[in-house]
């Protein structure tokens, strides 16, 4: 265990089930212990998770890598979840933030274990492995991650074509829970297509009576991910931990 700092914030690492795990503390937390758990990418365009630490907001990371939010990953998550609930005295529901292929685990997760997520926040978020990494569509597909993502759900080629379980497949428990859904998106993202992901998402969402709200940069491409400005995001956090 190492207790250290980010960005100004105490940071401890520490060990979750074999995997490497991060908590960032904020210098006063929020009442009720809110948190935002980050899927993948710690540190990467951070804007939001910096903005809520200012409001009292927790950060989590847990290494879950090159798993595409396959069963590995999701049991991994079900342990460490459990962990900083009983470790740390979080609140029972915090928001799964999703950034790009961290898009898969922040909605497996959430179908998988709804009645434990306030809401879900996906950035550019991969939102069908046929779209990225297999690169069946428009966009650029990643040949080696599309191999380590078939093994990980132990898939055969055919098999993963019929696969059904992707996030665009399984919607359904995320709605009946009423998670809502903020969508960052550029229009123009030639790595995972708005088309082939979040725009299914929303479309299906919709249909399911689920709510979701989708930001869309002009001429944006996959990268940069969050905004300059994370209000937008922090508002919509801070909308699902009011203080009473």
């Amino acid at each position: 265990m190492s207790d250290t700092s980010w960005n100004n914030y105490r940071r401890l690492d520490f060990i979750s089930k074999g995997r490497p795990a991060i908590l960032v503390f904020p210098h006063h937390a929020r009442p009720g212990n809110p948190w935002i758990w980050r899927t993948e990418f710690f540190d990467a365009f951070p804007q939001a998770d910096i903005a809520l630490l200012a409001e009292g907001f927790h950060l989590a990371y847990l290494d879950i890598q090159n798993l595409y939010g396959g069963p590995t990953a999701m049991e991994a998550m079900d342990h460490f979840y459990e962990q900083v609930i009983h470790d740390f005295k979080l609140s029972p529901k915090m928001i799964l933030e999703g950034l790009s292929r961290g898009g898969l685990f922040a909605f497996n997760w959430s179908a998988r274990q709804p009645g434990k997520v306030a809401g879900l926040y996906v950035d550019a978020p991969v939102c069908d492995f046929k779209s990225w990494p297999a690169g069946l569509g428009s966009g650029t597909g990643s040949p080696e991650d599309w191999e380590r993502c078939k093994k990980v759900y132990g898939l055969s080629d055919f098999d993963a074509l019929a696969y059904p379980g992707n996030p665009v497949d399984n919607l359904k428990p995320i709605a009946q829970a009423k998670i809502p859904i903020f969508a960052v998106c550029g229009d123009s993202d030639e790595v995972v297509p708005m088309e082939e992901n979040i725009q299914v998402v929303e479309k299906r969402f919709l249909e399911l009576g689920g709510k979701i709200e989708l930001m869309i940069k002009p001429g944006c491409g996959h990268h940069p991910h969050s905004l300059e400005d994370p209000t937008p995001i922090v508002q919509f956090a801070l909308s699902l931990f009011p203080i009473s």
